[in-house]
């Protein structure tokens, strides 16, 4: 293992320059989810370069695309998942410009070092973590049904975290509409659309104090009204949900949409419910696997490496739900970082960050080994996920 960690070193030294260019033109031409088409060209360019098959419009998404490398022997099948969609107004305030590359550089040292063990390495682009979630497309489609193991890495500050969870999230859009009317002159003719939404936040607001500490419920008017004196017609308000399972989350759903029915008929005012971003399923660690990657960390000789549990939520959360999966997450600096900032962008093209990210896509590389060489581990990895996940989320 130390022969095969020396040797990994030395190909990330050799390709750094092409990661860090790779890394700073992402940062440098930021892209919303589903409009990655610069990231989607650039990923599969170095794909296509060193020696993988790349399928671009991978699962009916233009901006997706799956690199392979195969030795030609059936064997394990693992997929390492890059991201790479951007905020808006922030441009990769999430670092998702060096998580991409990270994934891109485990799958090409994987590659690298396979020689002819029985196996196939897997590099998924996967558009719009931040939105639409096109991970949550892909499981329904049913494309992780058949690998065996899927592995992402995400940047964060101060340390290395290991594998831990997200929340179950749910994206839910209200609109109530009313009728419109001089709000000086005839205000008893109208009805009032804003009213709804804000007695929609007051009774969510009492809801809380009802809930376990874990939850999460935020949101956004989005729409108020137009004028002052007049009475809207229109008012929209727009909700995250999260919860630790998606159990506790349906029951909360559920509650938080009946506080809107009643601001409906306090008010007077009609309903409409949709769900407006696709909903997330909560992240299962598989902690076999999660073993086996921090093991590889600290061969590295890293020895910071802390738990986390994100209030957040992710799309790697349906993939733990179709197959074994972890979601570890690499330094970019050795400070307090906060995510979703432009401080958070700026580090990740720091010369900092290079050091992370190595240490993490070698590990992932070696615990891809691990995995290729090892049947007993992956018997035991597929034996908790079979235990812990009766089926994938449809």
């Amino acid at each position: 293992m130390e022969n095969m960690s020396v040797k990994l070193s030395e190909l990330f030294s050799k390709y750094a320059e092409e990661f860090k260019e790779l890394n700073e033109y992402l940062y440098n031409n930021p892209e919303l989810g589903l409009q990655e088409f610069k990231a989607c060209a650039a990923h599969t360019e170095m794909l296509k370069k060193h020696g993988f098959t790349v399928e671009t419009n991978f699962a009916g998404l233009p901006t997706s695309f799956i690199g392979k490398y195969s030795t030609g022997k059936p064997g394990p099948k693992i997929a390492i998942l890059a991201e790479y969609d951007a905020l808006p107004g922030i441009g990769h305030g999430c670092g998702h410009n060096i998580f991409g590359v990270t994934s891109v550089a485990a799958g090409i040292l994987t590659k690298e070092i396979m020689g002819d063990v029985a196996g196939e390495i897997m590099v998924i682009g996967t558009p719009a973590e931040e939105t639409n979630g096109a991970k949550v497309h892909m499981a329904s489609l049913g494309v992780f049904d058949d690998i065996d193991v899927a592995m992402a890495a995400h940047p964060t500050g101060e340390a290395h975290h290991r594998s831990g969870t997200s929340q179950a999230m749910e994206a839910i859009q209200f609109t109530f509409k009313g009728k419109t009317a001089h709000a000086a002159g005839a205000p008893h003719e109208g009805i009032n659309a804003l009213d709804g939404v804000l007695i929609l936040f007051n009774s969510i607001n009492a809801l809380r104090q009802q809930t376990l500490e874990t939850a999460r419920i935020h949101g956004v008017i989005s729409n108020g009204g137009k004028a002052a004196n007049i009475i809207p017609d229109l008012a929209v308000a727009n909700f995250y949900v999260r919860a630790k399972t998606l159990d506790y989350l349906k029951g909360l759903v559920e509650r938080v949409k009946n506080c809107a029915k009643g601001a409906a008929l306090a008010s007077g005012t009609t309903l409409e419910i949709i769900n407006y971003e696709t909903s997330f399923a909560d992240l299962v660690t598989n902690e076999k696997l999660s073993a086996a990657y921090e093991r590889n960390l600290k061969s590295l000789g890293v020895t910071d490496i802390r738990s986390k549990d994100s209030g957040g939520s992710t799309d790697m959360g349906d993939i733990s739900h179709c197959c074994p999966a972890i979601h570890p997450y690499f330094p970019l600096t050795t400070a307090h970082l906060i995510g979703h900032s432009v401080e958070f962008a700026s580090a990740s093209i720091a010369p900092e960050a290079y050091k992370g990210m190595e240490e993490s896509a070698i590990s992932m590389a070696l615990t891809a080994m691990d995995i290729f060489t090892d049947a007993e581990l992956l018997k035991e990895i597929k034996d908790e996920f079979n235990k812990n996940i009766k089926k994938c989320k449809k």
